[in-house]
């Protein structure tokens, strides 16, 4: 199964300037726990994850008055929506992440994340046993 059957297609795009808090409304109304930065003055892409945000917070962080470039994953690993899902797992295990910009050229087409692998891979890989957790 290819990235391009597995991604999302609702990608959230939010620029720099957007505060941790309008970023989090955004990223909640739309469902996703990524959103892509795109600085339009450089044309660069970044990420900003649920757990940047929430790092942010955990530190002490004002999410009203953070900025999302502050916080923004310059240093990204893009996919292509050709690659298989075994590559984007091993880059997001090579990463040490969870989401993926999918790139088709230069344009962001869609994200890709962990649990969307796992979704397809899930009917695949059942052993038709299940095991009950108690928290």
């Amino acid at each position: 199964m290819l990235v391009r059957d597995a991604m999302s297609t609702v990608v959230l795009t939010i620029g720099p300037a957007h505060t941790l808090r309008q970023a989090a409304r955004l990223m909640s109304a739309r469902r996703v726990g990524a959103a892509i930065v795109l600085d339009t003055d450089s044309c660069a892409l970044g990420i900003l994850t649920e757990r940047d945000v929430l790092n942010a917070i955990g530190a002490g962080l004002s999410p009203d008055h953070e900025l999302a470039q502050a916080h923004t994953t310059t240093d990204v690993v893009f996919a292509a929506p050709r690659w298989t899902l075994e590559e984007a797992a091993t880059a997001m295990v090579r990463g040490g992440f969870r989401h993926l910009i999918v790139l088709d050229g230069h344009d962001p087409v869609g994200v890709v994340s962990v649990r969307d692998i796992i979704r397809c891979w899930a009917p695949e890989h059942a052993t038709g046993t299940t095991a009950a957790v108690t928290v």
